[in-house]
């Protein structure tokens, strides 16, 4: 990342020219190490996907997924956000949510609805209001593993999935899609009519 990219007057004070990024922490390994691997994420998708203009098989629409979703966790912000609904989870597990008891958190309560507007934020963030309505979809169904996991983890999940699938049905006609056929440049032009010589109807 340059922060050089970046117009100095929307900087902030004493920022550095580039970053270093060899130490970061990849969110994928996170989500790997807790079951969540590309794999397990792609079957969850996968089983909720529609044939659509540029994704009409399955096998096209898992390389864009895989794309669209590489794509989303290559933005640290929103890394943040997936690992700030894992660390929820975890809180809520051991009983240390503010204002909530472990037997409640296991529950899942109508009440509780932080899990579904941080699932939202994440799909609305990936793909705008599109992403939404996917993520509905993938909460309601909750396809694969999503009907296995937590409170929050689902819905954490249901909005990555959600955003990074909206992303693949309206981004993917480049990847599945025939090319339209060129019209050729010698092809008869429409004749113009001569409205001296034909006159308007009086």
């Amino acid at each position: 990342m340059k922060l050089s990219n970046i117009k100095k007057e929307k900087q902030k004070e004493n920022q550095p020219e580039n970053l270093d990024e060899s130490n970061t922490i990849s969110i994928m390994k996170v989500l790997e190490e807790v079951g969540l691997s590309e794999e397990v994420l792609v079957s969850a998708a996968m089983e909720l996907y529609v044939p659509h203009p540029g994704v009409e098989t399955q096998e096209i629409a898992e390389k864009v997924f895989k794309r669209e979703m590489k794509h989303a966790l290559s933005d640290p912000n929103l890394s943040i956000l997936l690992y700030a609904g894992m660390l929820l989870e975890k809180a809520g597990e051991k009983g240390e949510l503010p204002g909530m008891t472990k037997e409640t958190f296991n529950k899942d309560l109508t009440f509780l609805i932080v899990d579904e507007v941080i699932g939202m934020s994440i799909a609305k963030y990936i793909s705008g209001d599109k992403g939404i309505f996917e993520y509905v979809r993938f909460d309601k169904l909750k396809p694969g593993i999503l009907s296995t996991l937590g409170p929050f983890m689902d819905d954490v999940i249901a909005g990555l999935i959600g955003g990074a699938s909206a992303n693949m049905y309206s981004r993917g006609k480049s990847d599945g899609e025939k090319p339209v056929k060129k019209q050729k440049k010698n092809a008869a032009k429409p004749k113009s009519v001569n409205v001296e010589k034909v006159g308007f109807a009086g």
